[in-house]
Order: structure tokens, then C-alpha cells, then sequence
């Protein structure tokens, strides 16, 4: 198996997490409040992620720094635009609006590093995109109109494409195990940070509460962005964004099988439409966009690599 596909498993395997992850955190919001949970996951997989690569400190560098430094701005921007516009918004929009970023990355590549994307992979966006909005909204929400809520939303869409296109660059060119302890220290400081200002914060330490912490922590944060930072050395952005459209999908199939949530008729066709998306870039889109931009050696041997 080439190092490509083998990224593209890990992270469908990645996106299995986090829309598993999906149960243990709705059980913990009753007694904490999401960013504080967010902050403490975050700190927790910085941590473990430091002393897990300890011996990559010594590679340690300001142009690593430099290329660090904007994943973990994105990620927080993301994360916190998102726990910020799901106070003015329904949580079926936030979902939707968050999954326009599949769209954005490969705009976004277009627009600023002059990448084109293969007909048949703009395709599976765009069948991803019909997908997210048939599994996370109900007919008709989206007429409600447009408050303050959804263009918060939307501007967490817009931090999740670059923070997808900053990783692919940064592990192209630095050890990706740094690229990973920096993304997440950044991220969790500043959510901290943030935390007294966008919500009052409150936790209940019940076991709930500590089982989602750990578990999301190493499992759904260390071990998850590790991942994607190494896969994102091998896959493109587009190719990841598309993915990582799978993650509603995994957890209404979660929710459906341990908490007896059904997606109806609407949710099925979507997370149909998803999948079909994803296939059809993967079958025939073909790894057509480097994960770099220009003036970055793209290192082809590596993608094809058995």
C-alpha cells in the first residue's frame, strides 16, 4: 500500500474518532461548559504529545516555529467560531455551515497558491457539500434567515480550510511530530484564553465529564492530529477536507447504535450523497493537487511510494 492510501485510511479512521467522540462529549456538556472542555482536552494532548516527542525538541527551530504557529491560530479560530456562533444559531446550521470548509479548501487553493482541482474530485465536493446540507438540516431551516451566529459559523469554516492547507504546508517542509505539538499548544492557550471571555465557565467533575476529557484528549486530540499531520504530508488538502466531511456521518451511524438515534429518510440520502462525494474524488479525482504550494518541492516519490 502506498504512503498516499495509507493516509487516506488514517484519516477516515481519524474522522471514525471524532464522529465517535460525538457521544462522550454530549454526555459531558450537561457538566462543563464546551470551550473549558475543549481547553482541557487540548492542554491535556499538548502535553502528552511533548513528552511523547520529547526527542524532536532538539529540532526545534524558528522557521518550524513560524510555519507552527498559524495551524494553531486556525484551530482555535475555528473551534471558537464555532462554540461562539452556536450561541445565535441552531445546531443544524452550525453543522452545515461548518462543513462548507470542503468547499473552501479547494477555492482557497485555487484562489491564493494557484492549484487546480480535477474536474471529477470538484465533483465529490460538490456532492459532499449537497450531502452535509440533506444530513444537517432540517427542511427549510435554512430560510430562517442569516444572524450573527451563522457568520460566526462561517468564519470557523473559513479557519478549518486554512488550518488544513497550513498543516499540509508546515509537514511538507518540518518534522510533522512538532508541527503537531505546536498546533495544539497554541490552540489550547489561546482557548484558555478565551474561555472567560466567549462563555462562564463550569465544570462538574463527574465521570462523564473526566471519561470525555481523556478519551477525546488522547484518543480524539493527541492521537487524531498526529495523524492528520503525518497523512497530510502524503494527501491533499482537498482530498482531506473531503474526508473529513465523513465525521457527521460516523456519528448519526454512533449515535444511531448506541444511543438509538435514527437519520430518517433526509439524514440518509445526505450521508449517501457524502460518501458518494468522497468515493468519486477518491476513484477518479486522483492526488491531481500537490499538498504544498508553489516554490515547495512536491517530493512525488513519497506519494508513490509501495
Amino acid at each position: 500500500m502506498s504512503r498516499l492510501h495509507k493516509a487516506h485510511v488514517l484519516l477516515v479512521l481519524v474522522t471514525v474518532v471524532w464522529g465517535a467522540s460525538f457521544v462522550l462529549v454530549k454526555a459531558a456538556l450537561a457538566d462543563a461548559t464546551p470551550l473549558l472542555l475543549n481547553a482541557l482536552r487540548m492542554g491535556l494532548a499538548a502535553v502528552v504529545l511533548a513528552i511523547y516527542y520529547r526527542h524532536q525538541w532538539a529540532r526545534l527551530t524558528r522557521p518550524v516555529v513560524r510555519a507552527g504557529l498559524p495551524v494553531g491560530v486556525f484551530l482555535f479560530l475555528g473551534y471558537a467560531l464555532q462554540t461562539w456562533g452556536l450561541k445565535e444559531t441552531t445546531p443544524s446550521k452550525s453543522a452545515f455551515l461548518t462543513g462548507v470548509s470542503v468547499v473552501l479548501v479547494p477555492v482557497f487553493m485555487a484562489l491564493f497558491w494557484g492549484r487546480v482541482v480535477k474536474r471529477w474530485t470538484g465533483v465529490g465536493v460538490a456532492l459532499a457539500l449537497v450531502g452535509l446540507y440533506f444530513l444537517t438540516v432540517p427542511a427549510g431551516a435554512l430560510m430562517e434567515g442569516i444572524n450573527l451566529g451563522d457568520l460566526l459559523t462561517l468564519g470557523c469554516a473559513v479557519a478549518f480550510a486554512f488550518q488544513i492547507i497550513y498543516l499540509g504546508r508546515a509537514t511538507h517542509r518540518y518534522p510533522f511530530e512538532l508541527i503537531a505539538i505546536l498546533q495544539l499548544t497554541v490552540a489550547a492557550a489561546l482557548t484558555a484564553l478565551a474561555v472567560p471571555v466567549l462563555e462562564t465557565p463550569r465544570v462538574i467533575w463527574s465521570s462523564p465529564v473526566l471519561w470525555a476529557i481523556a478519551v477525546t484528549g488522547l484518543a480524539g486530540t493527541a492521537a487524531a492530529f498526529s495523524i492528520q499531520a503525518w497523512a497530510q504530508q502524503f494527501t491533499p488538502p482537498t482530498h482531506t477536507a473531503l474526508i473529513f466531511s465523513l465525521e457527521p456521518v460516523f456519528a448519526g451511524l454512533i449515535s444511531f447504535i448506541f444511543l438509538g438515534e435514527r437519520l430518517g429518510g433526509r439524514g440518509l440520502l445526505g450521508a449517501a450523497l457524502i460518501l458518494g462525494g468522497v468515493l468519486l474524488s477518491e476513484l477518479k479525482g486522483g492526488a491531481a493537487e500537490p499538498a504544498v504550494p508553489p516554490g515547495v518541492p512536491a517530493e512525488q516519490a513519497e506519494l508513490d511510494e509501495a
